[in-house]
């Protein structure tokens, strides 16, 4: 169930109603992502392509909602309806459309605020809860979009070195939809692609639909320079069950058991318990050494004497010596973990449903932006613990720092991107609204929170620090810090 709110309300429909389907990204899961008219080019409506409002989430997952060839009648049910020819194929042309289609492109579409899917059935073992005795079930889903086209075996007939790539041309929507007695919603948006060679006169008649023998044999729509392509679509209403509320969750249902969820969870916590039990028996050790040492002093001039683990209070507070940057770094901690902690709760809540596209990802851009004001507050704090005092050096690096790593990495990745010509590479003036947000918003908020931050008193440490630094025993190669990091990390990255 996803919570009715602002921007997601039901649209009702009545019968006749225009329905117009909207084009989204091309997606692969090899390559970048691409505009639908960047391969469609000749299938732009006659009025133009008109952009529709998108969130800042929308454009950093490369989304472009564009109005489309593809509209009919709410349930009046239309076949073979011509929407669009190309002109004859050139090298290049050819060369790209085979290259989408080894990639596996899918096209995205969007009817109603639902993207269209590809029904698809599995069946998977489940285990009953009572009995204990795992069963068949067969679970039904959704998969994104719809390919392009797909490679054929040279045994299909085709002479090509390649196999051939045959492209699918005529699309079947089905548009389901529930009706009650005042109200028409739809509740799913489902495609059947084909592949209908061009070439065969009546293979698609709008009275009587597509042939069954246009779909036999070799009559395939292949991928030939010079050779023009027809492209057709049927719209079919079909009534349903499924309410509008719970209308996503055909496409949120994965085709996976309950056994692979608990085999990763069991997994999980066998290393947890392994790494902890570990750093307990090492500590174990060590402690035990060191208490049995102290129950064997006899005089209290031995006993005041400190030893083992007792040395290292007299150091623990001792600011570091890079205590700025450990500050900056306990500051921007702060500010992520307020962003994550946020998400969860608007995703508990439901403001995150999947309805609003790229909602998450401009919730956690307002989040980030907004917990600057705590990352201020805890670099302050943090600083101020070592007795500091350049504390706006320390809240300019805690605003900039971690912001301008992310910035410069995610620049140098779009500016390849827009090389590419792809749709994944953000605009510029969306470029600009984030560097508003961060210089605008979270900078400013940054030094609210490290000036309320560093005017409260300092906490008080819980022992004395002593005024000469004990000195640190070399240690062996295998306790270095590059070891240490390796190790510690091989354990959890392996499992």
């Amino acid at each position: 169930m996803f919570l009715q709110l602002p921007g997601v309300a039901p649209q009702d429909f009545e019968s006749g109603d225009p329905v117009k389907v909207k084009v989204n990204k091309l997606s692969s899961p090899k390559n970048l992502p691409f505009d639908f008219y960047s391969l469609y080019p000749f299938c732009k409506p006659k009025g133009g392509v008109v952009s529709f409002h998108e969130n800042l989430g929308e454009v950093l997952r490369g989304d472009r909602i564009e109005n489309s060839v593809f509209e009919g009648k709410f349930r009046k049910d239309s076949h073979c309806t011509a929407a669009c020819r190309s002109p004859g194929l050139s090298e290049a042309d050819v060369k790209l459309w085979k290259q989408r289609v080894k990639d596996q492109y899918r096209v995205n579409m969007i009817l109603d605020n639902l993207p269209v899917g590809q029904v698809r059935v599995k069946k998977v073992k489940v285990k009953d809860a009572e009995t204990g005795k795992k069963t068949e079930r067969v679970v039904r889903f959704y998969e994104r979009g719809f390919p392009v086209g797909h490679v054929v075996d040279v045994d299909d007939g085709d002479d090509g070195d390649d196999g051939g790539v045959v492209v699918y041309n005529h699309f079947v929507f089905k548009v389901l939809y529930h009706a009650d007695e005042t109200t028409q919603r739809v509740v799913g948006f489902e495609v059947v692609p084909y592949s209908v060679d061009s070439s065969m006169d009546g293979a698609c008649d709008p009275k009587t639909g597509l042939r069954a023998d246009a779909l036999e044999g070799n009559r395939l729509q292949r991928i030939t320079k010079g050779e023009a392509m027809n492209f057709t679509y049927d719209i079919v209403y079909v009534p349903s069950e499924i309410t509008w509320s719970t209308r996503w969750e055909s496409y949120l249902t994965m085709p996976t058991s309950k056994d692979v969820h608990w085999f990763s969870i069991v997994n999980s916590l066998m290393v947890l318990l392994f790494l902890t039990g570990m750093v307990a028996m090492i500590m174990l050790r060590t402690l035990r050494r060191d208490i049995s040492a102290y129950n064997d002093l006899e005089t209290a001039e031995e006993a005041a004497e400190e030893t083992g683990w007792k040395l290292v209070h007299g150091d623990v507070f001792r600011p570091p010596k890079f205590a700025s940057w450990l500050a900056v770094c306990v500051g921007t901690g702060t500010q992520v973990l307020s962003m994550v902690v946020g998400s969860m709760v608007l995703s508990v809540m439901g403001v995150l449903s999947p309805a609003n596209r790229g909602s998450l990802g401009t919730a956690g851009i307002f989040l980030f932006v907004f917990s600057g004001v705590f990352n201020g507050y805890a670099s302050a704090r943090a600083y101020r613990s070592f007795k500091m005092t350049q504390w706006k050096r320390t809240t300019t690096r805690a605003a900039l720092a971690f912001p301008m790593l992310v910035s410069t990495v995610f620049l140098l990745l779009n500016f390849l991107v827009w090389g590419q010509r792809s749709s994944g590479a953000v605009p510029f003036w969306s470029l600009f609204a984030l560097m508003f947000l961060w210089f605008g918003v979270s900078v400013p908020l940054t030094f609210v929170g490290s000036f309320v931050g560093y005017r409260k008193e300092a906490p008080e440490d819980p022992v004395r620090t002593n005024k000469i630094p004990r000195q640190v025993p070399e240690t062996a190669w295998w306790n270095g810090w590059l070891t240490t990091v390796v190790m510690g990390g091989v354990l959890p990255f392996g499992a």
